[in-house]
Parts: C-alpha cells; structure tokens; sequence
C-alpha cells in the first residue's frame, strides 16, 4: 500500500473515531440519566429515544469524514485552520450540552448553549465551503439536527418549567 493511502486511511480514522469517542465518552457521563427523555413531558414531533444514537453515530462519522477532508488543506488555506478550530469548539459544546441536560437537567442553560453550538456548527461550515464544499454539504443534517435539537429542549423547558 502506498505511503499516501496509508496516511489517508489514518486522517479518515482518526477523524472518524474522534467525534465517535466524545459520544461514546458523552453517553457514558449520562447513561444513568437518559431515561428522563421518556419521564418529560416532549413537544409534537418528539422522536423515540432509540433513534437518538443511530442519529448521532452517522452525524459523528459524516463530522469526522468533513474534518479529514479540510485536515489536508490546513497548511495551504487559512480557512480549513479557522474551520478545524471551529469544529473542535462544537465538539466540546456538544460534549457539555449532554451533561447540562440530562445530568443537571438545566433546560434553559442547556438550550442557550445549544444555540451556542448551533452558531459554531454554521460557522464550521461556512469555513468548510471556502475550503471544500462537499465537506460543508456533509454537515448540513447536522445543523438540522441540532436545530431540531433545540426545539425538542425549548419544548421539554417550556413543558417542564
């Protein structure tokens, strides 16, 4: 196997596992408080929370698929370093939006950081376009998701107090 093949073969799976393993690591931190989900009262259009990980597994892998695409044009485009620092603020933002809602059950705050994520998410993918636009495309469901997202946590505080 060539030596770029191989390289690339590890900018994909690396940049795969990354956004994998902050939800996997997500999920562990609020395991035990998942089940509030189906103890709340949810507005119309409220998925099963079986669909949840299925959701967020192809939202991490298409997350990590962009990032390895703009990682190759980071030493040639200073948009792919801005979009890469982008995103590594989203995941965090999505990382902590887990624990705000289902651990300390902080409607409000964890819907004001959703919001809070949603602008780094359209930031990524503005950066994303100037640099590679199939990149920016892959991340369109999850703008929509997370949007989707915040309406579900609005609802639920709104329903909830």
């Amino acid at each position: 196997m060539k030596t770029q093949t191989k390289r690339n073969i590890l900018i994909y799976s690396v940049s795969i596992a990354v956004p994998l393993a902050v939800g996997v690591i997500s999920a562990l931190l609020t395991m035990g408080n998942m089940d509030i989900y189906k103890e709340l009262n949810t507005p119309p259009l409220s998925p099963p929370s079986v669909l949840f990980p299925i959701v967020w597994t192809v939202l991490y892998i298409l997350m990590g698929i962009s990032c390895a695409t703009v990682w190759k044009y980071r030493k040639t485009d200073k948009n792919a370093e801005k979009a890469l620092y982008y995103y590594a603020a989203s995941l965090v933002f999505n990382f902590v939006w887990s624990i705000l809602f289902f651990n300390l059950r902080l409607f409000l705050p964890a819907f004001i950081w959703l919001l809070m994520l949603l602008y780094l998410i359209i930031r990524t993918v503005v950066c994303y376009f100037k640099v590679y636009r199939p990149a920016a495309y892959l991340q369109i469901p999850y703008i929509v998701w997370v949007a989707f997202a915040g309406y579900l946590n609005l609802g639920i505080r709104i329903l909830n107090g």
